[in-house]
Protein backbone atom coordinates (compact mmCIF):
# COMPACT_ATOMS: atom_id res chain seq x y z
CA UNK A 1 0.00 0.00 0.00
CA UNK A 2 1.45 3.45 -0.95
CA UNK A 3 2.50 5.74 2.34
CA UNK A 4 -1.02 7.51 2.46
CA UNK A 5 -4.13 6.02 0.44
CA UNK A 6 -7.77 8.07 -0.36
CA UNK A 7 -11.02 6.66 -0.28
CA UNK A 8 -14.07 8.02 -1.96
CA UNK A 9 -17.08 6.60 0.72
CA UNK A 10 -20.46 6.74 0.08
CA UNK A 11 -23.44 6.09 2.52
CA UNK A 12 -27.21 5.87 1.73
CA UNK A 13 -28.42 2.96 3.75
CA UNK A 14 -31.48 5.16 5.38
CA UNK A 15 -32.39 8.24 5.50
CA UNK A 16 -28.88 10.56 5.52
CA UNK A 17 -27.07 10.63 1.98
CA UNK A 18 -23.27 11.16 2.59
CA UNK A 19 -19.91 11.30 1.15
CA UNK A 20 -16.40 11.60 2.92
CA UNK A 21 -13.06 11.52 1.39
CA UNK A 22 -10.87 10.06 4.15
CA UNK A 23 -7.03 9.10 3.92
CA UNK A 24 -4.96 6.62 6.02
CA UNK A 25 -0.98 6.40 6.70
CA UNK A 26 0.98 2.91 6.81
CA UNK A 27 0.83 3.82 10.22
CA UNK A 28 -2.48 3.28 10.62
CA UNK A 29 -3.73 6.87 11.52
CA UNK A 30 -5.66 8.82 8.90
CA UNK A 31 -7.78 12.42 7.94
CA UNK A 32 -10.83 12.98 7.04
CA UNK A 33 -10.41 15.19 3.84
CA UNK A 34 -14.19 15.64 3.98
CA UNK A 35 -17.55 14.85 5.80
CA UNK A 36 -20.72 15.73 3.81
CA UNK A 37 -24.19 14.99 5.41
CA UNK A 38 -27.48 16.04 3.84
CA UNK A 39 -30.48 14.89 6.64
CA UNK A 40 -33.88 13.91 5.03
CA UNK A 41 -35.16 14.89 8.34
CA UNK A 42 -37.39 17.34 7.64
CA UNK A 43 -39.23 15.24 4.61
CA UNK A 44 -39.86 12.32 6.85
CA UNK A 45 -40.67 14.40 10.06
CA UNK A 46 -44.77 14.69 8.95
CA UNK A 47 -45.30 10.66 8.55
CA UNK A 48 -43.07 10.08 12.76
CA UNK A 49 -40.72 7.67 10.75
CA UNK A 50 -38.99 7.23 7.56
CA UNK A 51 -40.52 6.53 4.18
CA UNK A 52 -38.67 4.50 2.34
CA UNK A 53 -39.61 5.59 -1.31
CA UNK A 54 -39.22 9.18 -0.34
CA UNK A 55 -35.41 8.09 1.27
CA UNK A 56 -34.70 6.53 -1.95
CA UNK A 57 -35.42 9.35 -3.81
CA UNK A 58 -34.07 12.01 -2.04
CA UNK A 59 -30.85 9.59 -2.39
CA UNK A 60 -31.19 9.83 -6.32
CA UNK A 61 -32.12 13.84 -6.12
CA UNK A 62 -28.87 14.67 -4.00
CA UNK A 63 -25.88 11.67 -4.22
CA UNK A 64 -24.59 13.06 -7.25
CA UNK A 65 -24.00 16.65 -5.71
CA UNK A 66 -22.86 15.74 -2.15
CA UNK A 67 -20.18 13.46 -4.03
CA UNK A 68 -18.33 16.73 -5.89
CA UNK A 69 -19.17 19.27 -2.78
CA UNK A 70 -17.13 15.97 -0.62
CA UNK A 71 -14.09 16.20 -3.43
CA UNK A 72 -14.00 19.83 -4.07
CA UNK A 73 -13.82 20.11 0.15
CA UNK A 74 -11.08 17.81 -0.35
CA UNK A 75 -9.02 19.03 -3.04
CA UNK A 76 -9.26 15.51 -4.68
CA UNK A 77 -9.93 14.71 -8.16
CA UNK A 78 -11.44 11.23 -8.66
CA UNK A 79 -8.61 10.26 -10.44
CA UNK A 80 -6.96 10.80 -7.51
CA UNK A 81 -8.38 8.38 -5.34
CA UNK A 82 -7.16 5.30 -5.10
CA UNK A 83 -11.17 3.07 -4.36
CA UNK A 84 -14.27 3.69 -3.78
CA UNK A 85 -16.51 2.46 -0.80
CA UNK A 86 -20.01 2.34 -0.53
CA UNK A 87 -23.00 0.78 1.84
CA UNK A 88 -24.19 -2.19 0.59
CA UNK A 89 -26.51 -3.02 3.74
CA UNK A 90 -27.85 -4.09 5.90
CA UNK A 91 -30.62 -1.17 5.46
CA UNK A 92 -33.73 -0.03 3.14
CA UNK A 93 -33.21 -1.76 0.18
CA UNK A 94 -33.85 1.74 -2.16
CA UNK A 95 -31.44 3.60 -0.43
CA UNK A 96 -28.75 0.97 -0.78
CA UNK A 97 -29.48 0.72 -4.25
CA UNK A 98 -28.44 4.43 -5.16
CA UNK A 99 -25.38 4.54 -3.28
CA UNK A 100 -23.91 1.10 -4.13
CA UNK A 101 -24.63 1.62 -7.93
CA UNK A 102 -23.40 5.09 -8.06
CA UNK A 103 -20.22 3.44 -5.86
CA UNK A 104 -19.84 0.94 -8.73
CA UNK A 105 -20.89 3.70 -11.37
CA UNK A 106 -17.26 5.79 -10.45
CA UNK A 107 -15.10 2.46 -9.48
CA UNK A 108 -16.01 1.43 -13.09
CA UNK A 109 -15.34 4.45 -15.23
CA UNK A 110 -12.50 5.06 -13.02
CA UNK A 111 -10.55 1.98 -12.69
CA UNK A 112 -10.54 2.12 -9.27
CA UNK A 113 -11.57 -0.94 -6.78
CA UNK A 114 -15.02 -1.23 -5.00
CA UNK A 115 -15.41 -1.72 -1.43
CA UNK A 116 -18.85 -3.10 -1.08
CA UNK A 117 -19.21 -1.95 3.04
CA UNK A 118 -21.72 -3.47 5.81
CA UNK A 119 -22.59 -0.50 7.23
CA UNK A 120 -22.64 -2.15 10.86
CA UNK A 121 -18.51 -2.51 10.36
CA UNK A 122 -18.47 1.13 9.77
CA UNK A 123 -19.70 1.75 12.79
CA UNK A 124 -17.21 -1.35 14.32
CA UNK A 125 -14.28 0.71 13.39
CA UNK A 126 -15.02 3.83 13.36
CA UNK A 127 -13.18 4.55 17.05
CA UNK A 128 -9.84 2.55 15.55
CA UNK A 129 -9.86 6.20 13.09
CA UNK A 130 -10.85 9.00 16.29
CA UNK A 131 -9.15 7.25 19.25
CA UNK A 132 -6.98 4.99 17.43
CA UNK A 133 -8.22 1.85 19.18
CA UNK A 134 -6.62 -1.88 19.02
CA UNK A 135 -8.27 -5.28 18.79
CA UNK A 136 -10.13 -6.52 20.65
CA UNK A 137 -12.65 -3.98 21.70
CA UNK A 138 -16.47 -4.10 22.96
CA UNK A 139 -18.96 -2.04 20.81
CA UNK A 140 -22.74 -1.34 21.94
CA UNK A 141 -24.55 -0.28 18.81
CA UNK A 142 -27.81 2.25 19.88
CA UNK A 143 -29.58 2.94 16.71
CA UNK A 144 -33.16 3.06 15.66
CA UNK A 145 -32.34 0.04 13.72
CA UNK A 146 -29.78 -1.58 15.48
CA UNK A 147 -29.45 -2.78 19.10
CA UNK A 148 -26.17 -4.78 19.70
CA UNK A 149 -23.37 -6.06 21.79
CA UNK A 150 -20.38 -7.18 19.35
CA UNK A 151 -16.96 -7.98 20.12
CA UNK A 152 -14.95 -6.42 17.79
CA UNK A 153 -11.50 -9.00 17.17
CA UNK A 154 -9.88 -7.27 13.62
CA UNK A 155 -11.30 -6.07 10.63
CA UNK A 156 -14.10 -8.99 9.20
CA UNK A 157 -13.89 -10.89 12.51
CA UNK A 158 -16.88 -10.26 14.82
CA UNK A 159 -18.70 -11.95 17.51
CA UNK A 160 -22.21 -10.77 18.68
CA UNK A 161 -22.81 -11.24 22.53
CA UNK A 162 -26.31 -9.62 22.36
CA UNK A 163 -29.09 -8.42 20.60
CA UNK A 164 -32.43 -7.22 20.55
CA UNK A 165 -35.35 -9.91 20.76
CA UNK A 166 -38.12 -7.40 19.70
CA UNK A 167 -37.57 -3.29 19.18
CA UNK A 168 -34.57 -1.54 18.52
CA UNK A 169 -33.61 0.92 21.28
CA UNK A 170 -34.13 3.41 19.23
CA UNK A 171 -37.18 2.50 18.03
CA UNK A 172 -38.44 2.31 21.93
CA UNK A 173 -37.24 6.32 22.11
CA UNK A 174 -39.36 7.35 18.89
CA UNK A 175 -42.27 5.22 19.60
CA UNK A 176 -42.48 6.58 22.95
CA UNK A 177 -42.29 10.11 21.43
CA UNK A 178 -45.00 9.27 19.21
CA UNK A 179 -47.31 8.48 22.00
CA UNK A 180 -46.37 11.12 24.21
CA UNK A 181 -47.19 13.63 20.96
CA UNK A 182 -43.56 14.48 20.71
CA UNK A 183 -41.78 15.04 17.41
CA UNK A 184 -39.83 13.36 15.59
CA UNK A 185 -36.79 12.06 16.02
CA UNK A 186 -37.92 10.80 19.42
CA UNK A 187 -34.59 10.53 21.11
CA UNK A 188 -33.52 13.87 21.21
CA UNK A 189 -37.44 14.50 22.03
CA UNK A 190 -37.98 12.47 24.70
CA UNK A 191 -34.33 13.24 26.64
CA UNK A 192 -35.81 17.01 26.16
CA UNK A 193 -38.70 16.63 27.98
CA UNK A 194 -37.24 14.23 30.86
CA UNK A 195 -34.93 16.45 32.26
CA UNK A 196 -37.81 18.48 33.57
CA UNK A 197 -39.12 14.95 35.32
CA UNK A 198 -39.39 12.86 38.17
CA UNK A 199 -37.43 10.05 36.99
CA UNK A 200 -38.93 8.06 39.88
CA UNK A 201 -42.86 8.62 39.61
CA UNK A 202 -43.47 5.78 37.31
CA UNK A 203 -41.74 2.15 38.19
CA UNK A 204 -41.04 1.04 34.50
CA UNK A 205 -40.18 -2.63 34.01
CA UNK A 206 -36.60 -3.33 33.01
CA UNK A 207 -36.71 -6.44 30.58
CA UNK A 208 -34.28 -9.63 31.06
CA UNK A 209 -32.37 -7.69 33.83
CA UNK A 210 -30.68 -10.71 35.85
CA UNK A 211 -30.60 -13.03 33.07
CA UNK A 212 -26.83 -14.12 32.30
CA UNK A 213 -27.73 -13.88 28.41
CA UNK A 214 -26.96 -10.52 26.82
CA UNK A 215 -30.01 -9.67 24.83
CA UNK A 216 -32.43 -6.92 25.02
CA UNK A 217 -36.02 -6.26 24.95
CA UNK A 218 -37.65 -2.98 24.92
CA UNK A 219 -41.29 -3.83 23.74
CA UNK A 220 -42.63 -4.51 27.34
CA UNK A 221 -41.37 -1.21 28.43
CA UNK A 222 -42.83 0.54 25.08
CA UNK A 223 -46.28 -1.20 26.67
CA UNK A 224 -45.79 0.12 30.10
CA UNK A 225 -45.32 3.75 29.11
CA UNK A 226 -48.34 3.70 26.97
CA UNK A 227 -50.47 2.48 30.28
CA UNK A 228 -48.90 4.84 32.04
CA UNK A 229 -50.05 7.49 29.73
CA UNK A 230 -53.77 5.93 29.59
CA UNK A 231 -53.43 5.89 33.21
CA UNK A 232 -52.97 9.52 33.96
CA UNK A 233 -54.48 10.45 30.58
CA UNK A 234 -55.54 13.58 29.73
CA UNK A 235 -51.67 13.99 30.38
CA UNK A 236 -50.06 17.16 31.26
CA UNK A 237 -46.79 18.33 30.45
CA UNK A 238 -45.29 17.60 33.86
CA UNK A 239 -46.83 14.00 33.19
CA UNK A 240 -45.07 13.70 29.92
CA UNK A 241 -41.83 15.01 31.41
CA UNK A 242 -42.42 12.14 34.18
CA UNK A 243 -42.70 9.63 31.93
CA UNK A 244 -39.92 10.46 29.28
CA UNK A 245 -37.51 10.81 33.08
CA UNK A 246 -38.96 7.09 34.19
CA UNK A 247 -38.70 5.62 31.01
CA UNK A 248 -34.58 6.79 30.60
CA UNK A 249 -34.13 5.97 33.80
CA UNK A 250 -35.21 2.14 33.00
CA UNK A 251 -33.17 2.05 29.84
CA UNK A 252 -30.14 3.42 32.49
CA UNK A 253 -31.04 0.50 34.58
CA UNK A 254 -31.20 -2.15 32.11
CA UNK A 255 -28.14 -1.10 30.12
CA UNK A 256 -26.08 -1.03 33.73
CA UNK A 257 -27.05 -4.90 33.48
CA UNK A 258 -27.13 -5.93 30.25
CA UNK A 259 -23.13 -4.07 29.54
CA UNK A 260 -22.44 -4.68 33.20
CA UNK A 261 -22.14 -8.83 32.07
CA UNK A 262 -20.41 -8.18 28.69
CA UNK A 263 -17.99 -6.13 30.51
CA UNK A 264 -17.51 -8.77 33.53
CA UNK A 265 -17.50 -11.55 30.15
CA UNK A 266 -14.55 -9.62 28.14
CA UNK A 267 -12.26 -9.30 31.23
CA UNK A 268 -12.84 -13.08 31.44
CA UNK A 269 -11.94 -14.16 28.23
CA UNK A 270 -9.43 -11.86 27.37
CA UNK A 271 -7.57 -11.29 30.34
CA UNK A 272 -4.11 -10.46 28.88
CA UNK A 273 -5.64 -7.44 26.51
CA UNK A 274 -2.87 -4.67 26.60
CA UNK A 275 -3.69 -1.62 28.72
CA UNK A 276 -7.20 -0.52 29.41
CA UNK A 277 -10.13 -2.52 27.71
CA UNK A 278 -12.95 -0.16 25.28
CA UNK A 279 -15.81 -0.36 25.24
CA UNK A 280 -17.32 1.60 22.18
CA UNK A 281 -20.58 3.12 22.10
CA UNK A 282 -21.98 3.74 18.52
CA UNK A 283 -25.55 5.20 16.86
CA UNK A 284 -27.73 7.70 16.90
CA UNK A 285 -28.77 6.77 20.79
CA UNK A 286 -25.49 7.40 21.86
CA UNK A 287 -25.83 10.99 21.85
CA UNK A 288 -28.23 10.54 24.84
CA UNK A 289 -26.13 12.33 27.35
CA UNK A 290 -27.98 10.44 30.42
CA UNK A 291 -27.37 7.04 29.09
CA UNK A 292 -23.68 8.28 28.24
CA UNK A 293 -23.52 8.78 31.90
CA UNK A 294 -24.23 5.85 32.93
CA UNK A 295 -22.58 3.25 30.83
CA UNK A 296 -18.97 5.74 31.79
CA UNK A 297 -19.49 5.11 35.16
CA UNK A 298 -19.90 1.42 34.19
CA UNK A 299 -16.64 1.41 33.02
CA UNK A 300 -15.24 3.23 35.19
CA UNK A 301 -16.56 0.83 38.08
CA UNK A 302 -15.48 -2.21 35.63
CA UNK A 303 -12.06 -0.72 34.84
CA UNK A 304 -13.21 0.05 31.10
CA UNK A 305 -12.48 3.20 29.02
CA UNK A 306 -15.62 4.78 27.42
CA UNK A 307 -15.16 5.60 23.71
CA UNK A 308 -17.94 7.44 21.86
CA UNK A 309 -16.93 8.97 18.64
CA UNK A 310 -18.04 12.72 18.13
CA UNK A 311 -21.71 12.74 17.46
CA UNK A 312 -21.42 13.23 13.82
CA UNK A 313 -19.16 10.08 13.63
CA UNK A 314 -21.85 8.05 15.82
CA UNK A 315 -24.89 8.43 13.15
CA UNK A 316 -25.01 7.70 9.36
CA UNK A 317 -21.75 9.20 7.77
CA UNK A 318 -19.88 8.09 5.08
CA UNK A 319 -16.40 8.65 6.87
CA UNK A 320 -17.12 5.44 8.64
CA UNK A 321 -17.66 3.83 5.30
CA UNK A 322 -14.65 5.23 3.40
CA UNK A 323 -12.52 4.10 6.48
CA UNK A 324 -13.60 0.51 6.74
CA UNK A 325 -12.53 0.29 3.10
CA UNK A 326 -9.33 1.97 4.05
CA UNK A 327 -9.13 -0.89 6.73
CA UNK A 328 -9.35 -3.58 4.07
CA UNK A 329 -6.95 -1.94 1.92
CA UNK A 330 -4.51 -1.95 4.79
CA UNK A 331 -4.69 -6.01 5.05
CA UNK A 332 -4.56 -6.01 1.25
CA UNK A 333 -8.39 -7.39 1.29
CA UNK A 334 -9.41 -8.11 -2.25
CA UNK A 335 -11.81 -5.71 -3.64
CA UNK A 336 -15.39 -6.41 -4.42
CA UNK A 337 -17.22 -7.76 -7.54
CA UNK A 338 -19.28 -5.54 -9.48
CA UNK A 339 -21.84 -8.17 -9.16
CA UNK A 340 -22.26 -7.36 -5.60
CA UNK A 341 -25.68 -7.09 -5.09
CA UNK A 342 -26.79 -4.60 -1.67
CA UNK A 343 -28.71 -6.59 1.04
CA UNK A 344 -31.44 -5.25 3.53
CA UNK A 345 -30.24 -7.92 5.99
CA UNK A 346 -26.47 -8.04 6.52
CA UNK A 347 -25.37 -9.24 9.97
CA UNK A 348 -21.96 -8.97 11.08
CA UNK A 349 -21.78 -12.16 12.82
CA UNK A 350 -23.20 -14.71 10.32
CA UNK A 351 -22.81 -17.48 12.56
CA UNK A 352 -25.15 -15.69 15.32
CA UNK A 353 -28.96 -17.05 14.92
CA UNK A 354 -32.05 -15.05 14.17
CA UNK A 355 -33.60 -14.58 17.58
CA UNK A 356 -37.57 -14.82 17.28
CA UNK A 357 -39.07 -11.75 16.30
CA UNK A 358 -36.20 -9.91 15.01
CA UNK A 359 -33.56 -10.07 12.51
CA UNK A 360 -35.57 -11.48 9.68
CA UNK A 361 -35.53 -10.24 6.31
CA UNK A 362 -36.92 -6.91 6.13
CA UNK A 363 -35.30 -5.81 10.19
CA UNK A 364 -31.84 -4.03 10.21
CA UNK A 365 -30.70 -6.80 11.98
Amino acid sequence: MASSSLVLGIETSCDETAAAVVSRREDGTGDILADVVLSQMDEHSAYGGVVPEIAARAHVDALDTLIAEALERSGVRLRDIDAVAATAGPGLIGGLLVGLMTGKAIARTTGKPLYAINHLEGHALTARLTDKLTFPYLMLLVSGGHTQLVLVRGIGDYERWGTTIDDALGEAFDKTAKLLGLPYPGGPAVESAARGGDERRFDFPRPLVGEARLDFSFSGLKTAVRQAAEGVAPVSDQDISDICASFQRAIGRTLEDRIGRGLQRFKSEFPETHGVPALVVAGGVAANQELRRVLTDLCGKHGFRFVAPPHRLCTDNAVMIAWAGLERMALDLPADDFAFAPRSRWPLDDAAPALLAYGKRGAKA
